[in-house]
Protein backbone atom coordinates (compact mmCIF):
# COMPACT_ATOMS: atom_id res chain seq x y z
CA UNK A 1 0.00 0.00 0.00
CA UNK A 2 1.34 3.25 -0.85
CA UNK A 3 2.23 5.95 1.99
CA UNK A 4 -0.56 8.41 0.86
CA UNK A 5 -3.04 5.19 1.29
CA UNK A 6 -1.47 4.09 4.70
CA UNK A 7 -1.98 7.67 5.83
CA UNK A 8 -5.82 7.77 4.81
CA UNK A 9 -6.77 4.35 5.85
CA UNK A 10 -5.06 5.17 9.51
CA UNK A 11 -6.78 8.75 9.56
CA UNK A 12 -10.40 6.85 8.67
CA UNK A 13 -9.74 4.35 11.64
CA UNK A 14 -8.70 6.51 14.06
CA UNK A 15 -9.37 10.04 13.25
CA UNK A 16 -9.98 11.42 16.81
CA UNK A 17 -7.24 10.01 18.27
CA UNK A 18 -4.65 10.88 15.64
CA UNK A 19 -6.88 14.66 16.44
CA UNK A 20 -6.31 14.45 19.67
CA UNK A 21 -2.27 14.17 19.23
CA UNK A 22 -2.17 16.65 16.43
CA UNK A 23 -4.39 19.40 18.92
CA UNK A 24 -2.19 18.65 21.87
CA UNK A 25 1.36 19.01 19.95
CA UNK A 26 -0.56 22.20 18.61
CA UNK A 27 -1.76 23.48 22.44
CA UNK A 28 1.89 22.95 23.55
CA UNK A 29 2.59 26.24 21.56
CA UNK A 30 1.60 28.55 24.19
CA UNK A 31 4.84 26.96 26.05
CA UNK A 32 7.43 26.78 23.62
CA UNK A 33 10.64 29.10 22.94
CA UNK A 34 9.14 30.79 19.68
CA UNK A 35 5.93 31.70 21.12
CA UNK A 36 6.92 32.86 24.89
CA UNK A 37 9.81 35.03 22.69
CA UNK A 38 7.44 37.01 20.85
CA UNK A 39 6.40 38.73 23.97
CA UNK A 40 10.07 39.23 25.22
CA UNK A 41 10.52 42.76 24.40
CA UNK A 42 7.17 43.92 25.72
CA UNK A 43 8.03 41.99 28.92
CA UNK A 44 11.57 43.44 30.00
CA UNK A 45 10.37 46.76 28.82
CA UNK A 46 7.70 46.20 31.38
CA UNK A 47 9.84 44.85 34.03
CA UNK A 48 13.03 46.97 32.85
CA UNK A 49 15.29 44.07 32.14
CA UNK A 50 18.09 43.79 29.92
CA UNK A 51 18.98 40.37 27.90
CA UNK A 52 20.97 38.66 30.46
CA UNK A 53 18.26 39.03 33.12
CA UNK A 54 15.21 38.25 31.26
CA UNK A 55 17.18 35.14 29.55
CA UNK A 56 18.17 33.82 33.17
CA UNK A 57 14.21 34.40 34.30
CA UNK A 58 14.04 31.84 31.22
CA UNK A 59 16.84 29.65 32.14
CA UNK A 60 15.30 29.16 35.84
CA UNK A 61 11.78 28.65 34.91
CA UNK A 62 13.37 25.92 32.04
CA UNK A 63 15.71 24.26 34.02
CA UNK A 64 12.90 24.04 36.92
CA UNK A 65 10.11 22.53 34.92
CA UNK A 66 13.22 19.51 33.06
CA UNK A 67 13.46 18.81 37.02
CA UNK A 68 10.04 18.20 37.99
CA UNK A 69 9.13 16.91 34.34
CA UNK A 70 10.57 13.25 35.26
CA UNK A 71 7.91 12.83 38.19
CA UNK A 72 4.53 14.62 36.84
CA UNK A 73 5.31 13.18 33.45
CA UNK A 74 5.60 9.39 34.75
CA UNK A 75 2.05 10.08 36.04
CA UNK A 76 0.61 9.62 32.41
CA UNK A 77 1.34 5.69 32.61
CA UNK A 78 -0.86 5.56 36.46
CA UNK A 79 -3.68 8.04 35.61
CA UNK A 80 -6.34 7.82 33.05
CA UNK A 81 -5.50 9.50 29.81
CA UNK A 82 -8.69 11.82 29.56
CA UNK A 83 -8.44 13.09 32.95
CA UNK A 84 -4.49 13.56 32.65
CA UNK A 85 -5.29 15.64 29.73
CA UNK A 86 -8.01 17.70 31.21
CA UNK A 87 -4.85 18.62 34.37
CA UNK A 88 -2.36 19.17 32.14
CA UNK A 89 -4.26 21.54 29.65
CA UNK A 90 -6.68 23.59 32.13
CA UNK A 91 -2.91 24.07 33.97
CA UNK A 92 -1.32 25.21 31.27
CA UNK A 93 -4.70 27.80 30.64
CA UNK A 94 -3.37 28.94 34.29
CA UNK A 95 0.04 29.45 33.25
CA UNK A 96 -1.04 31.90 30.40
CA UNK A 97 -3.62 33.57 33.30
CA UNK A 98 -0.89 33.67 35.40
CA UNK A 99 1.94 35.33 33.11
CA UNK A 100 -0.92 38.02 32.20
CA UNK A 101 -1.51 38.78 35.59
CA UNK A 102 2.06 38.64 36.91
CA UNK A 103 3.06 41.80 38.48
CA UNK A 104 7.17 41.04 39.72
CA UNK A 105 10.08 39.10 39.01
CA UNK A 106 9.41 36.22 41.33
CA UNK A 107 5.97 35.48 39.93
CA UNK A 108 7.28 35.86 36.74
CA UNK A 109 9.81 33.32 37.21
CA UNK A 110 6.67 30.97 38.05
CA UNK A 111 5.00 31.84 35.47
CA UNK A 112 7.58 30.68 33.10
CA UNK A 113 7.93 27.68 34.91
CA UNK A 114 4.42 26.95 34.45
CA UNK A 115 4.07 27.68 30.95
CA UNK A 116 7.83 25.85 30.04
CA UNK A 117 6.48 22.86 32.61
CA UNK A 118 2.42 22.45 31.38
CA UNK A 119 3.71 23.57 27.68
CA UNK A 120 6.63 22.51 25.94
CA UNK A 121 6.43 19.54 28.61
CA UNK A 122 3.73 18.01 29.86
CA UNK A 123 1.65 18.58 26.80
CA UNK A 124 3.96 17.63 24.30
CA UNK A 125 4.70 14.79 26.25
CA UNK A 126 0.96 13.64 26.85
CA UNK A 127 0.48 14.05 22.38
CA UNK A 128 3.75 11.90 21.17
CA UNK A 129 3.14 9.62 24.48
CA UNK A 130 -0.36 8.21 23.84
CA UNK A 131 0.74 7.97 19.89
CA UNK A 132 3.66 5.67 20.73
CA UNK A 133 1.53 3.73 23.55
CA UNK A 134 -1.55 3.17 21.60
CA UNK A 135 -0.70 2.96 17.91
CA UNK A 136 1.40 -0.18 17.62
CA UNK A 137 1.84 -0.85 13.90
CA UNK A 138 1.38 2.13 12.71
CA UNK A 139 3.55 4.03 15.40
CA UNK A 140 5.65 5.79 13.32
CA UNK A 141 2.50 7.53 10.96
CA UNK A 142 0.50 8.68 13.90
CA UNK A 143 3.50 10.16 15.70
CA UNK A 144 4.23 12.14 12.20
CA UNK A 145 0.60 13.24 12.08
CA UNK A 146 0.51 14.50 15.99
CA UNK A 147 3.93 15.74 15.36
CA UNK A 148 2.62 18.34 12.28
CA UNK A 149 0.57 20.76 15.13
CA UNK A 150 3.95 21.41 16.45
CA UNK A 151 4.96 22.81 13.01
CA UNK A 152 1.15 24.13 12.65
CA UNK A 153 1.70 26.21 15.60
CA UNK A 154 5.18 27.03 14.00
CA UNK A 155 3.98 28.50 10.87
CA UNK A 156 0.66 30.22 12.30
CA UNK A 157 0.98 31.38 16.11
CA UNK A 158 3.83 33.56 15.49
CA UNK A 159 2.10 36.25 13.34
CA UNK A 160 -0.86 35.76 15.04
CA UNK A 161 0.28 36.83 18.14
CA UNK A 162 2.06 39.53 17.05
CA UNK A 163 -0.84 41.29 15.49
CA UNK A 164 -2.71 40.58 18.72
CA UNK A 165 -0.08 42.58 20.37
CA UNK A 166 -0.35 45.24 18.50
CA UNK A 167 -3.81 45.34 18.75
CA UNK A 168 -4.54 44.18 22.37
CA UNK A 169 -1.14 44.40 24.42
CA UNK A 170 1.08 41.31 25.14
CA UNK A 171 -1.03 40.86 29.02
CA UNK A 172 -4.57 40.75 27.12
CA UNK A 173 -3.20 38.55 24.51
CA UNK A 174 -2.09 36.23 26.67
CA UNK A 175 -5.43 36.58 28.45
CA UNK A 176 -7.23 35.75 25.07
CA UNK A 177 -4.55 32.75 24.97
CA UNK A 178 -5.57 31.24 28.72
CA UNK A 179 -9.40 31.29 27.31
CA UNK A 180 -8.61 29.63 24.01
CA UNK A 181 -6.35 26.98 25.44
CA UNK A 182 -9.24 26.14 28.11
CA UNK A 183 -11.50 26.14 25.27
CA UNK A 184 -9.76 23.19 24.30
CA UNK A 185 -10.65 20.95 26.78
CA UNK A 186 -14.37 19.38 25.79
CA UNK A 187 -12.99 19.04 22.25
CA UNK A 188 -10.12 17.46 23.47
CA UNK A 189 -11.86 15.36 25.79
CA UNK A 190 -14.51 14.33 22.76
CA UNK A 191 -11.25 13.06 20.58
CA UNK A 192 -10.56 10.69 23.37
CA UNK A 193 -14.51 9.16 22.89
CA UNK A 194 -14.53 5.57 23.87
CA UNK A 195 -10.44 5.75 25.34
CA UNK A 196 -11.77 3.34 27.65
CA UNK A 197 -12.20 0.30 25.58
CA UNK A 198 -8.58 1.56 23.84
CA UNK A 199 -6.76 1.35 27.01
CA UNK A 200 -8.30 -2.03 27.48
CA UNK A 201 -7.48 -3.53 24.43
CA UNK A 202 -3.31 -2.45 25.32
CA UNK A 203 -3.93 -3.63 28.86
CA UNK A 204 -5.01 -6.78 27.53
CA UNK A 205 -1.87 -7.05 25.07
CA UNK A 206 0.86 -6.09 27.97
CA UNK A 207 -1.03 -8.95 29.73
CA UNK A 208 -0.94 -11.65 27.17
CA UNK A 209 2.80 -10.78 25.45
CA UNK A 210 3.86 -10.63 29.01
CA UNK A 211 5.02 -14.20 28.87
CA UNK A 212 5.93 -14.47 24.95
CA UNK A 213 9.72 -14.13 24.43
CA UNK A 214 9.40 -12.79 21.43
CA UNK A 215 7.81 -9.57 21.93
CA UNK A 216 9.92 -7.28 23.46
CA UNK A 217 9.73 -6.70 27.37
CA UNK A 218 8.94 -3.34 28.80
CA UNK A 219 11.81 -2.09 31.03
CA UNK A 220 10.95 0.50 33.98
CA UNK A 221 12.72 4.12 33.91
CA UNK A 222 15.77 2.53 36.66
CA UNK A 223 16.09 -0.36 33.60
CA UNK A 224 16.60 1.89 31.27
CA UNK A 225 19.51 4.17 33.49
CA UNK A 226 21.06 1.18 34.25
CA UNK A 227 21.91 -0.18 30.55
CA UNK A 228 25.32 1.27 29.35
CA UNK A 229 23.55 1.23 26.25
CA UNK A 230 21.11 4.21 26.71
CA UNK A 231 24.59 6.82 27.33
CA UNK A 232 25.43 5.71 23.85
CA UNK A 233 21.95 6.68 22.58
CA UNK A 234 22.04 9.93 24.24
CA UNK A 235 24.08 12.58 22.71
CA UNK A 236 22.69 11.78 19.18
CA UNK A 237 19.12 12.19 20.62
CA UNK A 238 19.55 15.31 22.67
CA UNK A 239 22.05 16.80 19.57
CA UNK A 240 18.61 17.98 17.82
CA UNK A 241 17.76 19.93 21.17
CA UNK A 242 21.01 20.98 22.02
CA UNK A 243 22.14 22.21 18.53
CA UNK A 244 18.98 23.31 17.21
CA UNK A 245 17.76 25.36 19.97
CA UNK A 246 21.01 26.91 20.03
CA UNK A 247 21.22 27.91 16.60
CA UNK A 248 17.44 29.28 16.73
CA UNK A 249 18.74 31.79 19.40
CA UNK A 250 21.38 32.90 17.56
CA UNK A 251 20.25 33.33 14.29
CA UNK A 252 20.14 36.84 14.19
CA UNK A 253 23.93 36.52 15.28
CA UNK A 254 24.14 34.16 12.86
CA UNK A 255 22.86 36.60 10.19
CA UNK A 256 25.31 39.45 11.51
CA UNK A 257 28.03 37.36 11.08
CA UNK A 258 27.42 36.70 7.39
CA UNK A 259 25.75 39.90 6.58
CA UNK A 260 22.91 38.21 5.63
CA UNK A 261 19.15 40.76 6.38
CA UNK A 262 17.77 38.92 9.54
CA UNK A 263 14.50 39.35 8.01
CA UNK A 264 15.37 37.14 4.90
CA UNK A 265 16.51 34.69 7.83
CA UNK A 266 13.43 34.36 10.36
CA UNK A 267 11.44 34.88 7.21
CA UNK A 268 12.50 31.96 5.82
CA UNK A 269 11.06 29.50 8.96
CA UNK A 270 8.45 28.71 6.77
CA UNK A 271 10.60 26.24 4.86
CA UNK A 272 12.13 24.91 7.88
CA UNK A 273 8.34 23.59 9.05
CA UNK A 274 7.38 22.79 5.72
CA UNK A 275 10.47 20.51 5.25
CA UNK A 276 9.46 19.27 9.20
CA UNK A 277 6.42 18.38 8.04
CA UNK A 278 6.82 16.84 4.95
CA UNK A 279 9.91 14.84 6.02
CA UNK A 280 8.09 13.28 9.49
CA UNK A 281 5.39 12.49 7.23
CA UNK A 282 7.41 10.15 4.64
CA UNK A 283 9.31 9.06 7.68
CA UNK A 284 5.95 7.44 9.36
CA UNK A 285 5.47 4.56 6.77
CA UNK A 286 9.27 3.81 6.52
CA UNK A 287 9.49 3.48 10.29
CA UNK A 288 6.75 1.33 10.76
CA UNK A 289 7.69 -1.10 7.87
CA UNK A 290 11.92 -0.87 9.10
CA UNK A 291 11.44 -0.08 12.53
CA UNK A 292 13.17 3.18 14.30
CA UNK A 293 15.90 1.27 14.99
CA UNK A 294 17.12 1.00 11.30
CA UNK A 295 16.08 4.39 10.60
CA UNK A 296 17.84 6.47 13.23
CA UNK A 297 21.35 5.48 12.52
CA UNK A 298 22.29 8.17 10.21
CA UNK A 299 19.73 10.99 11.49
CA UNK A 300 21.71 13.56 12.37
CA UNK A 301 23.66 13.40 8.78
CA UNK A 302 21.26 16.73 7.44
CA UNK A 303 22.27 18.44 10.83
CA UNK A 304 25.97 17.74 10.00
CA UNK A 305 25.40 19.08 6.39
CA UNK A 306 23.59 22.22 7.34
CA UNK A 307 26.17 23.21 9.85
CA UNK A 308 29.51 22.60 7.04
CA UNK A 309 27.28 24.09 4.40
CA UNK A 310 27.42 27.63 6.92
CA UNK A 311 30.99 27.65 7.43
CA UNK A 312 31.81 28.50 3.37
CA UNK A 313 28.55 30.49 2.90
CA UNK A 314 28.91 33.86 1.68
CA UNK A 315 25.38 34.45 0.05
CA UNK A 316 22.30 34.58 1.57
CA UNK A 317 20.75 32.07 -0.89
CA UNK A 318 22.38 29.64 1.26
CA UNK A 319 19.68 29.91 4.30
CA UNK A 320 17.20 28.03 1.75
CA UNK A 321 19.30 24.51 1.93
CA UNK A 322 20.16 25.31 5.40
CA UNK A 323 16.59 25.38 6.37
CA UNK A 324 15.45 22.48 4.11
CA UNK A 325 18.75 20.43 5.79
CA UNK A 326 17.35 21.72 9.24
CA UNK A 327 13.25 20.70 8.59
CA UNK A 328 14.44 17.05 7.47
CA UNK A 329 16.74 16.75 10.74
CA UNK A 330 14.09 17.49 12.98
CA UNK A 331 11.06 15.73 10.84
CA UNK A 332 12.80 12.56 11.73
CA UNK A 333 14.01 13.79 15.51
CA UNK A 334 10.51 13.86 15.91
CA UNK A 335 9.11 10.85 14.35
CA UNK A 336 11.65 8.66 14.85
CA UNK A 337 12.65 8.78 18.52
CA UNK A 338 9.41 8.31 20.24
CA UNK A 339 8.93 5.69 18.39
CA UNK A 340 12.65 4.26 19.33
CA UNK A 341 11.73 4.56 22.93
CA UNK A 342 8.87 2.20 22.74
CA UNK A 343 10.43 -0.84 20.85
CA UNK A 344 13.73 -0.85 22.88
CA UNK A 345 12.09 -0.33 26.14
CA UNK A 346 7.96 -1.38 25.89
CA UNK A 347 5.37 0.67 26.56
CA UNK A 348 4.13 -0.09 29.60
CA UNK A 349 5.95 2.41 31.45
CA UNK A 350 6.58 4.58 28.19
CA UNK A 351 5.58 7.93 30.00
CA UNK A 352 8.09 7.84 32.35
CA UNK A 353 10.71 6.80 30.20
CA UNK A 354 9.95 9.58 27.74
CA UNK A 355 9.82 12.11 30.85
CA UNK A 356 13.13 11.59 31.53
CA UNK A 357 14.49 11.49 28.58
CA UNK A 358 12.87 14.96 27.86
CA UNK A 359 13.99 16.47 30.85
CA UNK A 360 17.51 15.63 29.85
CA UNK A 361 16.08 17.27 26.53
CA UNK A 362 15.20 20.18 28.50
CA UNK A 363 18.48 21.05 30.29
CA UNK A 364 20.26 20.10 26.66
CA UNK A 365 18.34 22.58 24.78
CA UNK A 366 19.27 25.12 27.79
CA UNK A 367 22.74 24.36 27.48
CA UNK A 368 22.84 25.14 23.48
CA UNK A 369 22.36 29.00 23.84
CA UNK A 370 24.79 29.18 26.13
CA UNK A 371 27.67 26.84 24.92
CA UNK A 372 27.86 29.31 21.49
CA UNK A 373 28.02 32.29 23.34
CA UNK A 374 30.48 30.95 25.28
CA UNK A 375 32.41 30.26 22.27
CA UNK A 376 31.90 33.59 20.56
CA UNK A 377 32.54 35.49 24.05
CA UNK A 378 35.76 33.53 23.66
CA UNK A 379 36.49 35.76 20.57
CA UNK A 380 35.90 32.72 18.16
CA UNK A 381 33.69 33.08 15.05
CA UNK A 382 30.17 31.34 13.52
CA UNK A 383 32.39 29.56 11.68
CA UNK A 384 33.71 27.92 14.64
CA UNK A 385 30.36 27.21 16.47
CA UNK A 386 29.29 25.05 13.13
CA UNK A 387 32.91 23.25 13.55
CA UNK A 388 32.27 22.41 16.79
CA UNK A 389 28.71 21.24 16.57
CA UNK A 390 29.92 18.93 13.50
CA UNK A 391 32.20 17.38 15.52
CA UNK A 392 29.70 16.89 18.16
CA UNK A 393 27.21 15.14 15.48
CA UNK A 394 29.70 13.58 13.71
CA UNK A 395 30.97 11.74 17.50
CA UNK A 396 27.49 11.17 18.96
CA UNK A 397 26.58 9.19 15.31
CA UNK A 398 29.28 6.75 16.15
CA UNK A 399 28.21 6.00 19.68
CA UNK A 400 24.45 5.77 18.39
CA UNK A 401 25.63 3.20 15.80
CA UNK A 402 27.10 1.12 18.28
CA UNK A 403 24.42 1.52 20.67
CA UNK A 404 22.01 0.53 18.12
CA UNK A 405 24.07 -2.62 16.79
CA UNK A 406 21.86 -5.01 18.40
CA UNK A 407 18.70 -3.91 16.86
CA UNK A 408 19.55 -2.48 13.16
CA UNK A 409 22.09 -5.22 12.22
CA UNK A 410 21.07 -9.07 11.51
CA UNK A 411 17.48 -10.94 10.49
CA UNK A 412 14.31 -9.41 10.39
CA UNK A 413 14.42 -6.70 13.01
CA UNK A 414 10.20 -6.80 13.20
CA UNK A 415 10.61 -9.99 14.58
CA UNK A 416 11.97 -8.57 17.85
CA UNK A 417 9.51 -6.22 18.60
CA UNK A 418 5.63 -7.75 17.54
CA UNK A 419 4.80 -11.31 17.88
CA UNK A 420 4.56 -13.53 15.14
CA UNK A 421 1.47 -14.55 13.74
CA UNK A 422 0.28 -17.90 13.97
CA UNK A 423 -1.70 -20.21 11.90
Amino acid sequence: MAPLQQYLSLTRNHARFLAFGFLMAFTSSAGQTYFIGIFGPDIREVFELNHTQWGSIYLIGTLCSALVLPWSGQLIDRIDLRRFTAIVVIGLSMACLTISLTSSVVMLTVAIFLLRHFGQGLTSHTSITSMARYMEGNRGKAIAIASMGYSTGEALLPVIAVGAILLLGWRSTYMVTALCVLGLVPILLWTLRGHGDRHQKFTDQQTKDSGDKETVVSKTRKQMLREPRFYLLLPAILAPSYIGTGLFFHHLTLADAKGWSAIWVTGNYWLYALCTIVTSLMAGPIIDRFTAARVLPYYLVPLILALMLLIPAEDSIWVLPYMILIGINTGIHFTGVSALWAEIYGTRHLGGIKSTVGAIGVFASALGPVSIGIILDMGYTFNAVCIYFSVFSVISTGLLLKGLKHYSVGSNIKQRFTKPNKK
